[in-house]
């Protein structure tokens, strides 16, 4: 028998292979120890906006050969696109095997009716200024290069390590939350839609929580990001459990954006399943 943990559904998002934030040698080992029957990709897995040729380790390409091999041995796997992925909308719907690509994925779960999506539609902040968020998103890729150099100096100093990222980025979003309010959009447009649980990504803020919009309860669910929360979403005997890595630091967020066009979103439900509740 298998050593890995068996789990039922992994959600992990915002990988950002091809930058130098990217934890990837953090998520081979985290894959290396898991077993699910299905593996939801809830976008940004590689940073196209920010690709180069220049820079893309070993590390990075195990990455994508360990989710391979998970569909080779027949894991589910659900590629959903997001905006630093946004070139992969255009092969939404694509299928082969037990390999899937779409922007969005309905599943109903041990009766409970699930809406999983990167989230980037929702973020009003950047949505009419992508320029910026990929400005942004360079910005915040040196940001964390000089950070790791900063915290490995601390850390010799036997100093506590820092987050820059997190001050920074905590003091920008701030200048503008009364404009957006990511989880509260996405669970009331949930509830709208009768959904029980709602799983995003995109800012890079780890999470489970219940919410109520309009008498409906909502599960909120958010699988954080591989550049500094090192974290994802694990599914078995019924529940939702939050993964964090070891070696991690404070949770954070990416700005970055892309418009989507909701009118064209359809809710049917794409499979219904039930597992069997470990005893």
């Amino acid at each position: 028998m298998s050593n890995k943990r068996q789990l039922d559904i992994v959600v992990i998002s915002d990988v950002h292979l091809g930058i130098y934030g990217c934890h990837a040698k953090e998520l081979v080992k985290y894959l290396d120890e898991i077993e699910p029957k299905i593996l939801i990709l809830n976008g940004d897995i590689i940073d196209i906006w920010q690709f180069s040729k220049r820079y893309f380790p070993k590390s990075h390409t195990k990455v994508i050969r360990k989710i391979l091999k998970m569909i080779g041995k027949g894991v589910d796997v659900y590629y959903l696109t997001g905006n630093h992925d946004e070139s992969l909308r255009k092969y939404a719907g694509f299928e082969l095997s037990n390999f899937y690509i779409d922007n969005k994925l309905i599943l109903e779960v041990d009766g409970k009716k699930h809406w999983f999506f990167h989230g980037d539609v929702y973020d009003v902040t950047m949505q009419h200024s992508k320029w910026l968020a990929k400005l942004g998103g360079k910005g915040y890729d040196l940001l964390i290069i000089i950070n790791r150099l900063v915290n490995h100096i601390l850390e010799k100093m036997g100093r506590e390590k820092m987050s820059f990222s997190k001050k920074v980025k905590q003091s920008v979003k701030s200048a503008v939350s009364f404009v957006s309010n990511f989880e509260d959009t996405v669970a009331e447009i949930a509830a709208d839609k009768s959904f029980d649980v709602v799983c995003c990504g995109h800012i890079h803020q780890p999470v489970i929580k219940n919410m109520t919009f309009d008498n409906k309860d909502i599960l909120y669910i958010n699988s954080g990001d591989w550049v500094e929360s090192l974290t994802a979403l694990e599914y078995s005997n019924g529940k939702w459990e939050l993964y964090q890595h070891p070696v991690t630091s404070a949770g954070q967020q990416l700005p970055a954006t892309e418009e989507e066009d909701e009118s064209a979103m359809e809710w049917e439900i794409a499979k219904t399943i039930t597992f069997p509740t470990s005893i």
